[in-house]
């Protein structure tokens, strides 16, 4: 039997029914997504960036610290990121992004529509998920989203505002632009490396300029999933991942046959150089530079366009400093060298004796509150016996040692007897005529040990502080020739101890040579105590230097570098400068906003500085520091001067050097003074001290290329007026030995 087919025929009021019924849907349709569209823009679903910020987008950039060559010493940072230029970009680096990321990124205007659908369609479909962001829309997740939702409505969401960013980037910025930023804001996933300047370094200790095709393609490669293609983590997914990248690049005649074979063919050549805040060179420098910066700019109330202060670890300043790096290297070298040596010396001397029997077993209990360990325990409620035991209950710690950290078991109470036997040592050096800090060692390590002792540690000074006495007496007339008792007196309550050498009288010049202690007190009595303390504050020593004539056998403290900013002033004809950390500082643009103007003070007549200078070269050509013309000791026979200290009980020991072109200071040290070597074998500056410098100037001057000469220290401009040839001075008739009766031609 046969259905007959029904003809349904609808009247043309009907069609015009279904037909704007059609078009009401279809227009209403458009008009929502229209009015969503608009309602993702104007910020109804979360905020978009503004026209400012896509100018000036947001990303943590760190601060670089600059040396005087332009070579980075390092970086302040939340986020270990540095920008580069779209020409400091290897092209192999465009190369792997476009190949892999975006093959039509210079065809489209921010969003592949040929690409989304084709996502989508693999996606639902398919039920294969695949990516289909472009680079610019990565970017603008990189730039204005904190992170990429999980929820997929929301995900949806961020999508659109992924979009209408990415079309307002390209409005905004070229394509090289564009792949500029990229690489600059990508996450390596490792050791906190953000952007390719820091992942070319921390991967392959290079610059990404210099970045081959295989490695180019690496750290693309690196991009789809840092953690799961790390070479550090997952070194077989990571060679595969790159590989296919290698591949995508000769797909799009990037790379030649050959060329793919070689490069596919090679290992992934990691030279892993992580950068942390206590590692690489000068940290304590970088550390107490931090500090300066922060106080200078909040001073002259430097602060961003928008008037909010500069953040060194988010603003990516760029910190010229004068400090040089090969100097840098010579100086910790140097310190390394010596220290390690000394420590061996160090630890013989306490290894049969009880370094905290007595009164010096209240270092420990001094060392135990100043912990952080013991601050945790007390911020938690714990009882006095609960920290007792704490602090001999065996834990596992990392201590220093001159071969490296080692990790062990041992008390923390066992650790501060541990720490409390560590030598420690500083030296800064500097240019006397600029001011300029070339080289600046803290401490020993700065891992273990933070405290900064060349600014921040004051220690006295011993008998580097004698000549600031002489100067007062050189600068009021006397002759360097001139002489003086030198024999113990007392002088109203105070009697000065010390050793006679040199002779019962002695010249000033013979004085200084051999440090005597009994003249020098003689000649403070004669000038009088204030004007010495006057003009060591005057030559740049900002510790408490009291009235006191013990001040002339450094009965005071003072910190490494004000003391080589003081001897500066008597190498540069008279005239003390500030010694200085920061030239200038720029912005992440490149916006200078900071530049250092560092004080002078002409504190010595020019005649007197350099018969200062004469008078202290006596002491390394056969007085106390004698020892830095010897081989071991660096063996220099370049024009040199400088004076060592020891204070009592050899706590403290200190040599302060120069030549006409560098002065370097160097002390060393216990953490607690009353920790220290036993005898002047090894105690006195000229042991513990002196070797450093000799060391760090044998390197610096035997490097043709810091172009440090030989030359011998220039004479004032206006000449010299007065004999300092002894020899010489004893010859002139009706020699007295009141100054005020000598011939003016003999300096009086």
């Amino acid at each position: 039997m046969k259905r007959e087919s029904k003809n349904i025929k609808l009247t043309p009021e009907e069609i015009s029914k279904y037909t704007r019924t059609f078009w009401q849907i279809l227009i209403g349709a458009i008009a929502l997504v229209c009015l969503f569209l608009v309602g993702v823009r104007v910020g109804l679903f979360g905020k978009l960036p503004s026209f400012e910020d896509l100018e000036n987008p947001r990303s943590n950039l760190a601060s670089e610290i600059l040396t005087d060559d332009n070579r980075v010493l390092g970086t302040y940072y939340l986020q270990n990121r540095s920008n580069v230029k779209y020409s400091e970009l290897s092209p192999h680096l465009v190369h792997a992004l476009v190949s892999t990321e975006d093959k039509r990124f210079y065809d489209h205007s921010g969003i592949d529509y040929f690409r989304t659908l084709t996502t989508i369609f693999h996606t639902v479909v398919l039920r294969d998920k695949q990516g289909g962001s472009t680079i610019t829309q990565q970017l603008a997740l990189n730039l204005f989203s904190e992170r990429r939702e999980r929820s997929t409505i929301k995900r949806v969401m961020q999508k659109f505002q992924e979009w209408i960013t990415s079309v307002r980037l390209e409005r905004n910025y070229t394509k090289e632009e564009i792949i500029m930023m990229y690489f600059n804001t990508v996450d390596f996933g490792y050791k906190n490396t953000f952007g390719i300047k820091s992942g070319a370094r921390t991967f392959f200790n290079t610059t990404p300029d210099k970045l081959t095709a295989e490695q180019a393609a690496l750290l693309v490669g690196m991009l789809k999933g840092p953690t799961m293609y790390s070479p550090i983590r997952a070194a077989d997914k990571a060679l595969t991942r790159r590989n296919q990248v290698l591949i995508n690049m000769h797909a799009e005649n990037f790379l030649t046959d050959a060329e793919l074979a070689d490069a596919k063919n090679k290992p992934l050549g990691l030279d892993i150089n992580i950068s942390s805040y206590g590692e690489g060179l000068a940290p304590y420098f970088r550390s107490v530079l931090k500090d300066e910066i922060k106080k200078e700019l909040q001073r002259l109330s430097i602060t961003k366009a928008d008037g909010t202060p500069y953040d060194l670890d988010r603003d990516g300043l760029r910190i010229y400093t004068p400090l040089n790096y090969k100097m840098q290297e010579y100086a910790e070298q140097a310190q390394k060298e010596w220290m390690q040596k000394l420590q061996r010396e160090f630890d013989k001397q306490w290894r049969s004796r009880d370094a905290f029997s007595g009164e010096r077993a209240k270092l420990l209990e001094t060392g135990m509150r100043r912990s952080d360990r013991y601050r945790e325990l007390k911020e938690n409620g714990a009882s006095a016996e609960e920290i007792k035991k704490a602090f001999n209950t065996k834990v596992s710690m990392s201590i220093f040692t001159w071969r490296g950290s080692i990790d062990t078991v041992m008390t923390p109470m066992d650790s501060i007897k541990y720490n409390k036997l560590i030598l420690r040592n500083s030296m800064m050096a500097m240019d006397p005529t600029t001011g300029h800090i070339k080289a600046w060692v803290g401490g020993v390590n700065f891992e273990h040990y933070k405290y900064d002792h060349v600014k921040m540690g004051t220690r006295q000074v011993g008998s580097t502080a004698k000549p600031f006495t002489y100067a007062v007496a050189i600068d009021n007339g006397y002759s360097p020739c001139y002489t003086v008792p030198n024999h113990q007196q007392t002088y109203g309550n105070w009697t000065p101890r010390g050793t006679v050498q040199g002779g019962d009288p002695i010249t000033l010049k013979n004085a200084i040579k051999y440090s005597q202690n009994f003249a020098t007190a003689f000649v403070i009595n004669e000038v009088g105590a204030s004007s010495v303390a006057d003009l060591t504050r005057k030559m740049g020593v900002t510790s408490d230097v009291p009235n006191y004539p013990s001040i002339a056998l450094g009965a005071y403290e003072a910190s490494v570098y004000d003391m080589v900013g003081a001897y500066s002033a008597f190498v540069n004809h008279g005239t003390w400068i500030e010694p200085t950390m920061i030239l200038r500082i720029e912005d992440k643009n490149g916006t200078p906003i900071y530049e250092r103007t560092p004080k002078v003070l002409k504190v010595l007549n020019s005649e007197s500085a350099y018969i200062m200078v004469d008078m202290l070269r006596g002491v390394v050509d056969g007085g106390t520091g004698s020892r830095v013309r010897r081989a071991d000791y660096g063996g220099l026979t370049i024009p040199m001067g400088g004076k060592t200290g020891t204070t009592n009980g050899n706590a403290d020991a200190w040599f302060i050097g120069f030549t006409p072109q560098l002065v370097a200071g160097v002390w060393t040290g216990a953490e607690d003074p009353k920790i220290s070597f036993s005898s002047m074998q090894y105690g006195q500056g000229a042991a513990a001290a002196l070797p450093v410098f000799g060391l760090f100037m044998k390197k610096v001057y035997s490097d043709k290329s810091l172009n440090y000469t030989k030359t011998d220290f220039p004479k004032p401009p206006e000449g010299m007026t007065r004999v300092m040839d002894c020899s010489e001075y004893s010859k002139y008739e009706g020699y007295s030995s009141e100054p005020e009766l000598q011939d003016d031609r003999l300096g009086f």
